[in-house]
């Protein structure tokens, strides 16, 4: 049998595959990297298979320390040399990058290939000269997948550091109820009280349900009905209103704040009393995978610089 070998198909292949693991690693580094000194690392690790088919240079090819060097030119090619510490960040990524992408791949290979293993050796036997074609196809097809799939991840989790990075915990007393709550501290959020000049902190009342009058949540839903006096509220929170204009979508409305008892925040750095604030519901769910509850105003945080952290 006279097998046939694709070099220059085998060799595209790797070449796409070694240029999109540098454009993922430069994603998750979050450096600005040009177009040509990617294609050029891709183009410098694809080299090592054309040398794993020169019969001279098969052993050289599959030799770890080769594969290094091959690894670090590729690197400094793309992202160039500042410092030690800089090189070795980029490299480092990038092998974290290939493994990812590699566990990625070989988990759903192993994991098709377990239901479909017969459909896998019906296509060996049929193709000749690309290799396994259920390998080929799957890295065809699902490393633009995989690749996809790592980038939305990789800024999945750095999303997610950051809010953890801006969470705190609040505890809100206001009449007989204590709300005890997850916030965001987001600095879009530059609601005053135009009069005392009080940052508005946005409450869910979908976290504090339990806690506050039903009335309270009808006009968290339908603040006309307070101003049109279809909801009535009781002494104890009518004395605590306040209303600030906001705007929104292009257009000026009326929000409906309270004045708590207090509003007392904790993160890592300690805990401190925010001396002057106001608490507006809303019924919109601020976060859509309850990491937080409520939106803390980030004037709320600078008290910790005027209070012994206890």
């Amino acid at each position: 049998m006279c097998l046939v070998v694709y070099t220059d198909v085998i060799w595209l292949l790797n070449f796409l595959v070694d240029s999109m693991l540098l454009w993922l690693t430069s994603i998750a580094l979050k450096r600005s990297v040009r177009v040509w000194r990617m294609i050029l690392g891709g183009f410098i690790g694809s080299c090592l298979i054309i040398m794993s088919f020169t019969s001279s240079l098969a052993y050289y090819a599959g030799n770890p320390f080769m594969k290094l060097t091959f690894s670090i030119f590729m690197v400094y090619s793309v992202f160039g040399f500042k410092r030690w510490r800089y090189f070795f960040s980029n490299l480092l990524t990038f092998y974290f990058v290939t493994f990812l992408m590699g566990g990625i791949l070989i988990g759903v290979h192993y994991f098709i290939q377990f239901d479909f293993g017969m459909q896998a050796n019906v296509l060996q036997a049929k193709v000749r000269g690309f290799g396994d074609p259920i390998s080929w196809m799957f890295i065809v097809i699902g490393f633009p997948l995989a690749w996809y799939f790592s980038k939305q991840r990789i800024n999945g989790i750095e999303m997610t550091k950051i809010q953890y990075d801006q969470l705190v915990n609040v505890e809100v007393r206001i009449n007989d109820s204590v709300l005890l709550l997850k916030g965001l501290v987001d600095s879009g959020n530059q609601l005053y009280d135009p009069i005392s000049k009080a940052p508005v902190m946005f409450i869910s009342t979908k976290a504090v349900q339990d806690n506050i009058p039903s009335e309270i949540m009808m006009a968290a839903s339908d603040p006309e009905k307070v101003f049109d006096n279809t909801i009535e509220l009781s002494t104890n929170w009518s004395d605590r209103i306040r209303f600030i204009p906001a705007k929104t979508v292009g257009k000026q409305q009326l929000l409906i704040a309270y004045k708590p008892d207090s509003i007392r925040i904790y993160n890592d750095h300690g805990s401190w009393q925010v001396n002057k604030a106001l608490i507006s519901f809303t019924s919109e769910t601020l976060s859509s995978d309850d990491l937080f509850n409520c939106i803390v105003h980030p004037k709320m945080m600078t008290s910790i610089q005027n209070q012994t952290a206890s």
